[in-house]
C-alpha cells in the first residue's frame, strides 16, 4: 500500500506543478511578497495532497516562538519535505540555496519568482557577501530567511558540519534566529520515493537575540540547540 500512495502523490505532483508554474509566471508584476504568497499555495497544496495520499502529517511544539517580524531561521535539513511545511507554518520566507536548482524546468522556475537567494557555494567569502547584501535586501522587503546550515540533507541520526553563513548574516544583520529541530526524514527519506505514514514533529525553539554574540559563538549555540533537540524527537 506505501508504494501505491506514493505513486499517488508523485503522479499528482506531476500533473500539478506545470501547471501552477504556468500560472505561477503571471505574478511577475507583482511586489515580491504577493508574488510568494501566490506561489505558497503550491507547496500547501502538495502539503494536503501528501496527507490525502500518503498520510504524512506533523504537529508544531513551541508555535509561540514564531515571530511576526521578519527573523533569520536556521534548520535541521533532512528532507524535501521542510522546504513545502515552513511555507504553511512560518511567515513570508525566502531561502538560501544553490543556483542550480534554479535551473530545474518548472520547479525551478516557479522557485525563482519567490526571490530567493541562489549562490554559488563554490565562491567562498563572495558568497558571504553576496548573502549579507541579499539578506539585507529580503529583510527589509518583510521576508524571514531560511538556511539550512548542515547545507545538504542530513539522514536522522547523522550529523553534518554546520556552515556559519546563517550566523554571519544574523550577526551582520542584527537579527534574531530562530532554531528549527524536526523529524522529517524519518517519513520522507533524502531521495527516497517512499512516503511513510506518520506525524511528524517540528520543535521552534526561543528566538536568540544575536547582539554581543560573536558568529561562531551563535553558530555553536544553534547547532547545540538542534541537536539537543533532535535526540528528544520520537522515533516511529
Amino acid at each position: 500500500m506505501i508504494y501505491l500512495r506514493s505513486t499517488l502523490f508523485m503522479l499528482g505532483q506531476w500533473l500539478f506543478t506545470p501547471i501552477f508554474t504556468t500560472l505561477a509566471l503571471f505574478t511577475f508584476p507583482f511586489p515580491p511578497v504577493t508574488r510568494y504568497r501566490f506561489i505558497s499555495l503550491w507547496a500547501k497544496s502538495m502539503l494536503w495532497w501528501l496527507r490525502v495520499t500518503c498520510k504524512v502529517r506533523y504537529e508544531v511544539i513551541g508555535r509561540e516562538h514564531i515571530q511576526t517580524s521578519p527573523c533569520i531561521i536556521l534548520s535541521k535539513h533532512q528532507s524535501a519535505w521542510e522546504t513545502l511545511a515552513f511555507q504553511e507554518i512560518f511567515p513570508p520566507q525566502v531561502w538560501v540555496l544553490k543556483r542550480e536548482l534554479l535551473w530545474v524546468p518548472f520547479f525551478g522556475w516557479g522557485l525563482a519568482m519567490t526571490s530567493p537567494i541562489a549562490i554559488n557555494r563554490a565562491a567562498g567569502r563572495e558568497a558571504l557577501k553576496q548573502l549579507v547584501s541579499q539578506g539585507k535586501d529580503r529583510l527589509a522587503k518583510g521576508f524571514c530567511v531560511v538556511i539550512f546550515p548542515e547545507g545538504t540533507r542530513i539522514p536522522p541520526g547523522e550529523r553534518g558540519k554546520y556552515h556559519i553563513g546563517g550566523a554571519w548574516l544574523a550577526s551582520h544583520t542584527g537579527t534574531p534566529v530562530t532554531p528549527v529541530a524536526h523529524n522529517a526524514g524519518e517519513f520522507w527519506a533524502k531521495n527516497s520515493f517512499l512516503r511513510k505514514p506518520g506525524t511528524i514533529t517540528v520543535r521552534i525553539g526561543p528566538p536568540i537575540v544575536t547582539t554581543g554574540l560573536k558568529i561562531d559563538a551563535l553558530n555553536q549555540q544553534v547547532e547545540d540547540w538542534i541537536e539537543q533537540e533532535m535526540t528528544r524527537l520520537p522515533r516511529p
